[in-house]
């Protein structure tokens, strides 16, 4: 009998229906996988190339959980960073006087009122090196701190600022406090090699893979704090399990229970989105479903990708797929994305003790 047949049987109805051409999902409760599957295509754009267990995944928005987020915690516990330090404790008189004052909190908890999106190549037009001066000049969505604005500047920003106080680039930084330590060989940006889920076509006709689809990211060379890591089920179910294990790793500390509480508490109750450091909590309108309980972390991110773990009981959802292939046009994963947490929530809740001891 299969472990939570409603949860996969939804993921592989969504597929066949056409919410994305493939999917990888996985439930765990802590250390134990409960059900794994693999389902569709990676690529239905010049040839159809079949998903499996070791495809790699453009993780979009993940990415600012994986990379920025971690690595922000990590410098947190170290010393190296406080969340009331400011863009001007870091950049000095490179930033506007009006931006000063925005803190690595209000970054990581989108209140630092950056506009969610600005073309940087439009900005730029002397490239990369003008990313930052661009976004600090650019007109604010709101006074920081009023409220919350999802913004992929602010974590551009806040890359930029890690890049700063670690004194390496971001991917570097990345690989050191959270790719290595926690065993994630496939996970990083810039990957080469492999088996990729395709994502959408660019405006010059290539089929984007192994490519990261955020212009911005793509625009910064495919390093950036909002998108560019790439990642496969077994390493996102290796980072899904460290969360649902209060931070532990085999059984030893990678997050302190401190750090790992303070990034879980809602920052912003009534500001429209209950923000965490770095983890988007359920909420009005969210996309942890119905049945996940208040205290759930996770993200997601737009080509399709999500993580929620609740660590009350351990549970834990990794959902990947490329939904955006071939055109970002398709959202019906959104809707699906909340059915599958809820059938899982509501099968793990009923099965036996002994059953959740299963491991597939």
């Amino acid at each position: 009998m299969t472990c939570l047949p409603r949860a996969l049987g939804l993921v592989e109805r969504a597929v066949a229906e056409g919410a994305a051409p493939c999917a990888a999902v996985a439930v765990g409760v802590k250390g134990r996988v409960l059900a794994r599957a693999v389902y569709g295509s990676a690529r239905v754009v010049g040839g159809v190339v079949p998903a499996g267990e070791g495809t790699r995944f453009d993780m979009a928005s993940l990415t600012k959980l994986l990379s920025p987020t971690m690595v922000a915690l990590r410098m947190l516990e170290e010393g190296r960073l406080t969340l009331r330090d400011t863009l001007g404790d870091w950049f000095g008189e490179e930033v506007p006087p009006a931006r000063r004052d925005i803190t690595v909190f209000q970054l990581m908890t989108h209140t630092g009122g950056f506009l969610p999106h600005l073309s940087l190549e439009e900005a730029c037009p002397a490239g990369p090196e003008g990313a930052l001066a661009a976004i600090l000049a650019s007109a604010p969505a709101c006074p920081p701190g009023a409220q919350v604005h999802y913004s992929c500047l602010g974590f551009i920003v806040l890359g930029k600022l890690l890049e700063r106080a670690g004194g390496t680039p971001l991917d570097e930084l990345a690989r050191r406090y959270v790719f290595e330590p926690l065993g994630m060989a496939h996970t990083g940006y810039r990957p080469t090699g492999g088996s990729f889920a395709a994502t959408e076509l660019a405006g010059d006709g290539r089929c984007l893979s192994g490519v990261v689809h955020d212009e911005n990211a793509r625009f910064l060379g495919g390093v950036s704090g909002n998108a560019g890591v790439f990642s496969d089920l077994d390493d996102m179910v290796r980072f899904a399990s460290m969360l649902a294990c209060g931070g532990l790793h085999q059984g030893r500390p990678y997050l302190s229970p401190a750090v790992l509480r303070a990034a879980g508490r809602n920052y912003t109750p009534g500001m429209g989105e209950h923000r965490g450091l770095g983890f988007h909590l359920p909420g009005p309108g969210s996309f942890h479903g119905d049945l996940f309980p208040p205290e759930s972390l996770g993200h997601t991110g737009f080509t399709g990708t999500s993580l929620i773990v609740d660590p009350t009981s351990g549970l834990y959802v990794v959902l990947l797929s490329n939904r955006v292939h071939p055109t970002r046009e398709n959202t019906k994963l959104l809707r699906v994305r909340r059915t599958v947490h809820n059938a899982a929530m509501a099968e793990f809740s009923a099965m036996e003790p002994k059953e959740k001891d299963v491991i597939l």
